[in-house]
């Protein structure tokens, strides 16, 4: 997200059907570098000539990286082990633009197995996730949610090398300066010694870790929970969830309130004002004829509500709470907040035992 740099470049291979924003893919895709196709020599040529090009540009990334707090000794490693990766310029320019309906979304994407793994991990990291909880006001359900969402509970969480990634996307210059200040963050993060540079794997864009930070929002909301002086969302459970929770939190999360709710209509769809700029207190929409979907009264709460209907008027309609709207700071799509907001009810209800 421009306004929060991890989702308006993170873009799950899951989830790439639907995001309302510009967003880029997780690929399933574990090579680190890619191979010129020797029965192509011009692609070959074109590839070697991009990659001697690239050699000679990094250098100039030096200057750049002692300001970020790298010592010249580190500075130089980093350089040396940049890499031009062509496969990252190829998922960049050519992401999917296929789109699933909304059911299939939710069907597909968050299958009944993935709701049984994600009370497994529940109540394995019950303890951890308690923690991360009280500590930053956000329910532990939604902080698996989240986490089940962005890497499938830590197993999909990207092999590219996120340096050579993001210099690779700076040096291609189709959004030079958001890679550029990116890559920069990456080695901020070196130089503080979170992470080694060997051990710096992510997406192809960039995105880190079972959190899926780009490197400027870890400098923003990782968490060192255990305090052991490193902020390690690629394998520490205990920073992977205070930091998601600490995201949600430093966007004002209230631990007392939902997210939303599923809804039934009792008059004509066409009749209801849909989205954001139409948002009421939850008793003018039950006035409006808005119900429950066993059709008792809305709650009698002290909230503002609004709208969405992500699969049109013939799919699912949602009432849904600020905490949406916090949802939406970590991936601006309809289809991935109620996705989460549907996953973090299922964790919940019925509880874990």
């Amino acid at each position: 997200m421009f306004t929060n740099n991890k989702l308006a470049y993170i873009f799950l291979s899951f989830s790439f059907v639907m995001v309302s924003n510009s967003s880029f893919a997780h690929s399933k895709d574990k090579n680190l570098t890619s191979t010129p196709n020797a029965s192509n020599p011009v692609k070959q040529e074109s590839v070697s000539t991009e990659a001697e090009k690239f050699a000679l540009w990094k250098a100039s990334l030096k200057p750049e990286m002692l300001e970020q707090g790298a010592s010249e000794q580190l500075s130089n490693q980093i350089l040396e082990a940049l890499t031009y990766i062509p496969r990252v310029v190829e998922l960049d320019r050519h992401q999917p633009e296929g789109r699933m309906t909304h059911e299939e979304y939710l069907t597909k994407v968050i299958p009944e197995w993935k709701v049984k793994k994600a009370r497994e991990e529940f109540k394995l990291n019950q303890q951890k996730l308690e923690i991360a909880a009280e500590s930053t006001g956000v329910p532990a359900h939604y902080i698996v949610s989240l986490w089940g969402k962005e890497t499938n509970f830590g197993t999909i969480t990207g092999n590219y090398s996120v340096p050579s990634a993001l210099a690779t996307l700076a040096f291609d210059g189709r959004r030079a300066k958001f890679f550029r200040k990116e890559f920069l963050a990456a080695v901020k993060i070196l130089a503080q010694g979170h992470i080694a540079l060997t051990d710096m794997k992510g997406s192809w864009a960039g995105a880190m870790g079972n959190c899926q930070f780009m490197p400027s929002s870890f400098l923003q909301y990782a968490v060192d929970a255990d305090k052991d002086g490193k902020k390690d969302i690629w394998s520490n459970k205990d920073d992977i969830f205070a930091s998601m929770g600490n995201y949600l939190s430093r966007y004002g999360w209230d631990k007392n309130k939902s997210w939303g709710r599923q809804v039934k209509l009792t008059k004509p769809f066409a009749g209801y004002a849909i989205g954001k700029k139409s948002r009421q207190p939850l008793a003018s929409w039950q006035d409006s004829g808005v119900r429950r979907m066993d059709g008792s009264d809305l709650p009698k709460a002290a909230l503002n509500a609004y709208l969405i209907a992500p699969g049109g008027k013939k799919g699912r309609i949602y009432l849904v709470y600020p905490n949406f709207d916090i949802i939406m700071k970590w991936n601006r799509s309809h289809y991935f907040a109620t996705g989460v907001g549907y996953l973090a009810d299922r964790i919940a209800y019925p509880a874990v035992e």
